[in-house]
């Protein structure tokens, strides 16, 4: 107890308006916090599709470099535009291994990523090929100003 100016007076808690702005501050805290929690999982889902796409160019890559003379050679047989549609039959027969890599390679592209698919374009003078890879990045945080999901990822290589 305190006593002030002789008169006994008692010391009661937190008035009722401190607590509820208490809670307020709190409540805006947990919103701040729960909005960066968000952020941070859609990011991260969205690089771990970047990276699964990384690994999916490196892979037709090293399928062009182990099946490399056909590949350098004047058919250009991994040629492959994105607007070719994926076979959703078996693999191509016989001994073509070009074709059967684009297959198991658009075949995974279609598993791995969502909406995944790919294109190949090989310069036989300079050895260079490009090899662009696309999907529906739209779980993840960015996006351009159109609001399109579609992100790419594109690479340069020399076999």
């Amino acid at each position: 107890m305190k006593r002030e100016r002789g008169i006994m007076k008692r010391e009661h808690g937190f008035s009722m308006l401190e607590v509820l702005i208490t809670m307020l501050i709190v409540s805006f805290g947990l919103l701040g916090i729960a909005g960066i929690i968000i952020t941070s999982v859609k990011n991260n889902q969205s690089s771990n599709v970047r990276s699964q796409a990384s690994l999916m160019v490196n892979d037709i890559l090293d399928r062009m470099r182990a099946n490399r003379t056909p590949a350098e050679g004047p058919s250009l047989p991994y040629d492959l535009l994105i607007s070719t549609p994926t076979a959703t039959t078996a693999p191509p027969a016989g001994p073509n291994i070009a074709a059967s890599d684009l297959y198991s390679w658009r075949t995974a592209l279609a598993a791995t990523l969502p909406s995944g698919t790919g294109s190949i374009k090989m310069n036989p003078a300079t050895k260079n090929v490009t090899v662009v890879v696309q999907w529906n990045d739209s779980h993840g945080g960015d996006r351009d100003h159109a609001g399109a999901s579609t992100e790419s990822l594109t690479v340069q290589a020399r076999l």
